[in-house]
């Protein structure tokens, strides 16, 4: 698939339409699921998507055939999320890292998290922002708190707190999802 895959991104470089809608109809699925994961709703998620592959498709003659196009992709998308989710931080503050709990071990896998994808997604867009951004950056893209709060502008110390309480806000709507289901 490389050499297809270089010869569409060439196209778009030219503005080529043609080019544009194989890029878009390869990586679509993959971007707006990653899209989902990071807004609260469907038409946020709409909107990111829309907004990011117009910016991927403006700055597109800057991606040198070096790694992964996927991966050159996905961070301006993630740039776009968390920068739209930035505009919206004057109502949400992340958790000082001054008010951790005793953080539980970060290298839980998601998978003791053991629901249907689409649920879990579900319930994971309920997650108030901070802790949404933190749980998808870490778990998601494989992140390091340290990348992370470079990334976000916050303390390490702070992204493992979110982290914690994103992991304890999900784990407790897991548990009454389980208990409703089992009653």
């Amino acid at each position: 698939m490389k050499e297809p895959l270089d010869h569409y991104i060439r196209k778009c470089i030219e503005n080529d339409r043609g080019g544009q809608q194989q890029i878009y109809q390869l990586f679509a699925p993959v971007l707006y699921g990653l899209c989902m994961k990071y807004m609260k709703n469907e038409e946020d998620a709409k909107d990111v998507f829309q907004e990011a592959f117009v910016i991927a498709f403006q700055k597109i003659n800057q991606y040198r055939f070096e790694g992964s196009f996927e991966g050159w992709l996905k961070r301006i998308f993630i740039n776009k999320l968390i920068e739209t989710l930035n505009k919206r931080k004057r109502d949400v503050l992340f958790v000082d890292e001054m008010y951790q709990e005793d953080l539980a071990d970060d290298e839980e896998d998601i998978d003791s998290f053991s629901l249907p994808q689409e649920k879990l997604l579900e319930i994971i867009q309920q997650l108030p922002d901070q802790y949404r951004l933190v749980f998808n950056l870490y778990f998601f893209e494989k992140m390091k708190h340290k990348e992370i709060a470079v990334l976000l502008n916050i303390s390490e110390g702070t992204s493992k707190s979110n982290l914690n309480r994103a992991k304890s806000n999900l784990q407790k709507k897991i548990t009454a999802l389980m208990a409703s289901k089992n009653s």
